[in-house]
């Protein structure tokens, strides 16, 4: 069964918004900012895995954690970007499954 076929799980986007703002908190402490990152980098890509799943979990937990360890691009929101894209997948099994009730 594809990953298209199984029932997707679309996490809060407010849950979403509060990780990519923990990931940019590092910002605000001068000097600590970069070894904060070090420590959070793993538990943010884990954490992306395990609410995303599936292959876009995966691959978003690894980039996620590339995010979150590469100096100056924590201000990128993975988290909120990667709800978009699960939402879009979504959207669009609705459409079809909609379709093909039509042709009922």
């Amino acid at each position: 069964m594809k990953e298209n076929e199984k029932k997707l799980f679309l996490p809060n986007i407010s849950i979403c918004i509060v990780m990519d703002l923990v990931g940019m908190a590092s910002y605000f402490f001068p000097g600590m900012g970069e070894f904060a990152d070090i420590v959070w980098a793993p538990i943010s890509g884990w954490i992306f895995f395990k609410l995303f799943g599936g292959r876009l979990g995966l691959i978003g937990g690894v980039l996620d954690f590339l995010e979150e360890i590469l100096p100056f691009t924590d201000i990128i929101p993975s988290f909120t970007i990667a709800w978009f894209i699960r939402k879009n997948a979504m959207d669009k099994m609705v459409a079809k499954n909609e379709r093909g009730m039509q042709k009922r």
